[in-house]
């Protein structure tokens, strides 16, 4: 079996095992400019033409005017275009005295907790995918977390906040009629990198300034070490948030 008949294999299975694409689903894709994104995007555009079911894709690029990292929008046009898929770009930005729950939905803002620029600048980023998502009538959000992702996220909340839970695959908003998806889920970052370069798909072309100082980096460090150690640690990682049922949210 070839990398992509693997990938295209997994990305399928997720979508039927946690049910993440209803009749008539129109989804927006948050779009980074990196392999994942472009990858879950090259997916979803390609199962699309499959109708069954039936749904609708479009893509936002969202700029961040204040941090020194960039995607080349002339090559996310095409690669949209290529496949179908209308593309969106906003610019905004964040201060970094912005104060926000933890609850990363965008209807509130208090005041009462202080947090590092890559929490607000995804947060930042996410608002935006929501404001969108609802002005386009959109159904669904999917973001490129693959299976490390979610993997990583279980340790880093472990460890520094004394819970087991990681991001879950499909979660149902309460405040706002849009459900967030991650077909990506079962899929290996490994995988997905050496797809990546069989394709093409270009880098971008600044990387993010913080990208290596975060506890996710640290993390993902931990984790390749777990691997080494027991080459089934994956598999017992991500099966036990599944038992404990932190994969879906209502």
């Amino acid at each position: 079996m070839t990398i992509e008949e693997r990938l295209w294999k997994t990305f399928n299975k997720a979508l039927g095992q946690y049910q993440l694409i209803d009749e008539d689903d129109k989804i927006l894709v948050g779009l980074s400019g990196g392999k994942d994104s472009l990858l879950l995007l090259d997916f979803l555009a390609r199962r699309s033409k499959i109708h069954v079911p039936h749904f609708t894709v479009e893509a936002l690029h969202v700029r961040m005017s204040n941090v020194q990292y960039a995607s080349d929008t002339n090559y996310l046009q095409h690669f949209c275009d290529e496949r179908g898929v209308s593309f969106h770009i906003i610019t905004t930005h964040f201060m970094p005295s912005d104060s926000v729950a933890s609850d990363t939905t965008p209807d509130d803002l208090p005041s009462d907790s202080k947090k590092p620029a890559c929490f607000l600048c995804s947060w930042q980023r996410r608002k935006q995918l929501f404001n969108l998502a609802q002005e386009l009538g959109c159904t669904k959000i999917a973001l490129g977390h693959h299976q490390d992702d979610l993997i990583h996220t279980a340790l880093m909340n472990l460890s520094f906040h004394g819970h087991f839970s990681t991001m879950p695959v499909k979660l149902k908003l309460r405040k706002m009629p849009l459900t967030i998806i991650r077909p990506l889920c079962l899929c290996k970052e490994e995988d997905i990198r050496i797809f990546a370069e069989q394709q093409g798909y270009e880098k971008q072309v600044k990387l993010c300034p913080y990208e290596r100082t975060t506890h996710r980096t640290s993390a993902a460090d931990i984790f390749v070490q777990m691997e080494r150690q027991n080459p089934e640690a994956r598999y017992n990682i991500f099966h036990a948030l599944e038992a404990e049922g932190k994969l879906i949210e209502y």
